[in-house]
């Protein structure tokens, strides 16, 4: 937490440190009651793993720097990825079931300095299942016991919003494309006007990239048929950027771009997106409706198609109900197709936890289901996960009525 004067009216006061302390032990507390190991995973983590699976979004807002040794190491931005390596080093191997609890600093650039409801170094405390042995049953206590936890520190006016990538991954593989193209249209779920450019890339790969990348196309053609290495290609990457006056900026670099450009040499030879496709999964992106009549608002975008994608829509009803069994009534909750919070590395349900008095843009807590994550860190085969993790900060924020 950001170091203020130690007076009223700051969120470094006395009394404002007293609050939070007291807020994160009723917190805590409710975690151990349900089970949950508390962990303290440590502050300086690598930083390629953040930079690679937590998203463009968090990727720009990451503090990192290099040690003395040349090591690239960051602030953490989150504490799941941390606390998903330490259940890799325990147990990934054997992939048993294991409960994490913590409450810690995180760290996020904010322009500006950032504001009372969105500093660069704040609290979280959160939970994490791994491995459980019913992940639906996992996803509504998880949630059930975030909403408890918010309740607990004193604030009673909160509401939920839901999504579910498990419902856009399903509706991806069931439509014809190649998989190259099914990756590149989960990278750019987050970021809804990419997603848009991307379906009308697909649906005319003809029309793009040739103005850029002709010069091109023939070296890495040929590095795919083996008569140049692929390190050619790259060469002559770097002296087409030159002759254009461009030059390499951000964290890509000129191998990977060439890979890029390989596999926009192969979308020019696929035959287009169905313009049908494109326009449902428009048309789902832009869903927007209660959480208890998405499954059949979905069943009227499918109608008159073959896709069939009910195991998806069932496991969402059954997660309704699961929740309102847990005391968590979500029927009523919004449910956007286009809703899967910031990070890439989500993979099912996700929900995020909002104050009337802060708004969409600062959530109290979120989570969600992640089942690649830990495979994506090391594991040998997937493991289903489910975490949730509350802004503490923002929470006393909101219980003070947005005074500090």
């Amino acid at each position: 937490m950001e170091q203020l004067a130690d007076a009223p009216g700051t969120p470094m006061s006395s009394r404002w440190i007293e609050a939070h302390g007291r807020q994160s032990t009723i917190i805590t507390a409710i975690f151990a009651r349900a089970g949950f190991e508390p962990i303290a995973p440590p502050v300086i983590q690598p930083a390629d793993l953040f930079l690679d699976l937590i998203g463009e979004d968090l990727r720009a807002r990451t503090y990192v720097f290099t040690d003395p040794d040349g090591a690239e190491l960051c602030l953490r931005p989150d504490l799941t990825i941390p606390a998903t390596r330490l259940y890799l080093d325990r147990f990934g191997e054997t992939g048993r079931p294991a409960r994490f609890s913590y409450n810690g600093v995180v760290f996020r650039y904010q322009r500006g300095g950032g504001t009372l409801a969105r500093p660069r170094e704040f609290s979280q405390a959160g939970i994490e299942s791994f491995a459980p042995d019913n992940p639906a049953q996992a996803e509504a206590e998880i949630l059930a016991l975030s909403a408890e936890s918010i309740r607990a520190a004193g604030l009673r006016a909160f509401t939920f919003r839901v999504g579910d990538l498990g419902i856009f991954n399903a509706l991806l593989d069931a439509i014809d494309m190649p998989e190259r193209w099914r990756a590149q249209l989960s990278h750019h779920f987050w970021q809804h006007a990419a997603f848009r450019r991307q379906l009308q890339k697909l649906m005319k790969p003809e029309e793009f990239g040739r103005a850029l990348a002709e010069p091109l196309f023939q070296a890495i053609e040929a590095a795919r048929r083996g008569t140049i290495r692929h390190g050619d290609a790259v060469v002559a990457l770097e002296q087409h950027l030159e002759r254009q006056g461009l030059v390499v900026a951000g964290t890509r670099t000129l191998d990977e771009i060439a890979w890029q450009l390989e596999g926009l040499a192969a979308d020019l030879k696929s035959p287009p997106l169905d313009p049908r496709a494109a326009l449902l999964l428009d048309a789902y992106i832009k869903l927007a409706t209660p959480a208890r009549a998405a499954p059949d608002a979905i069943r009227a975008l499918l109608k008159g198609t073959t896709i069939d994608i009910e195991p998806a829509l069932a496991r969402f009803e059954e997660r309704l109900r699961l929740c309102a069994q847990e005391g968590i009534d979500m029927a009523d909750a919004p449910f956007s197709g286009g809703f899967g919070r910031q990070f890439e590395y989500y993979t099912g349900f996700v929900f995020e936890i909002l104050s009337p008095l802060l708004g969409e843009e600062e959530p109290l807590a979120g989570g969600g289901r992640y089942d690649r994550l830990v495979e994506a860190i090391g594991a040998p085969s997937p493991v289903t996960a489910v975490g949730s993790a509350i802004h503490t900060d923002r929470l006393l924020l909101a219980v003070r009525g947005g005074r500090p």
